[in-house]
């Protein structure tokens, strides 16, 4: 008996960013066309979060996360009114400058915003989560920042973890994925040499042992997302061909085969 595939795919906005600024609904179309079944916001929504809400809805494509500021201080009810808009109930910050976690003292800051911003999110009905880049796997005073991290964060953040920038710090991302479980709802799926500043590729061209990590998600990854941060072919190709490199290889589920 065949297993099923139910792993939704996504595409993180922020890949086709060029696109978009020039012609969001267009590019947004484009990328239901392919067969994506959801999309993680990235800040852009060529006109309103609510117009860009309107849009996803009739395509049918779910915003499955918002890459966003944390809901604190001057933006805290812009942040929360954009989440409600989109229909989203899970925030992810990007990332923080590499600098802070140089010390112990600059992870337990961020630990600090997150877990301020997850109690927000907490009572405003949704998750704060975060991506993590290369800096948070490398050695710090023989400690892994991420598990830092770990330590001091509130059980009720999650992770979205970027498999590619795991593998760039030296890390195996199969075996981060399999240690982190459930904290990881969300796999962010790239491809490429695993060189910090070198152009990434379409999934299936790099060194990125995708299967692997997908597999070491299995029962706890509920979305995979494509997102490619530059790359040297056209961006749009290299959006088509990773989605169907997923449905080839029967690691997710979209809308067309």
């Amino acid at each position: 008996m065949t297993e099923t595939i139910t792993t939704p795919i996504a595409l993180q906005l922020y890949t086709i960013r060029d696109r978009l600024a020039q012609d969001f609904e267009g590019t947004i179309r484009e990328i239901a066309d392919i067969g994506y079944i959801g999309v993680e916001t990235a800040n852009m929504f060529g006109g309103s979060p609510t117009s860009a809400a309107r849009l996803f809805s009739e395509l049918s494509l779910t915003v499955c996360g918002a890459h966003s500021p944390l809901p604190l201080g001057d933006q805290k009810q812009e942040v929360i009114d954009t989440i409600s808009a989109l229909g989203c109930k899970r925030l992810i910050l990007p990332g923080q400058p590499p600098d802070m976690y140089k010390s112990l003292d600059g992870i337990k800051r961020i630990c600090d915003e997150l877990n301020e911003a997850a109690a927000v999110g907490k009572t405003n009905g949704f998750q704060v989560g975060y991506h993590n880049h290369w800096y948070e796997y490398e050695l710090l005073e023989d400690r892994v920042p991420i598990d830092v991290m770990l330590e001091h964060l509130d059980p009720e953040v999650f992770f979205e973890v970027d498999v590619y920038w795991v593998q760039t710090a030296g890390q195996d991302p199969a075996q981060v994925v399999r240690r982190l479980g459930s904290r990881a709802p969300l796999l962010q799926v790239k491809d490429g040499p695993c060189q910090i500043d070198a152009p990434m590729t379409a999934l299936g061209d790099g060194v990125v042992n995708i299967p692997s990590v997908v597999s070491a998600g299995a029962g706890t990854t509920e979305w995979l997302v494509v997102e490619l941060d530059r790359c040297a072919t056209d961006m749009m190709e290299a959006v088509r061909k990773s989605y169907q490199y997923l449905i080839g290889k029967g690691l997710g589920r979209g809308n067309k085969n």
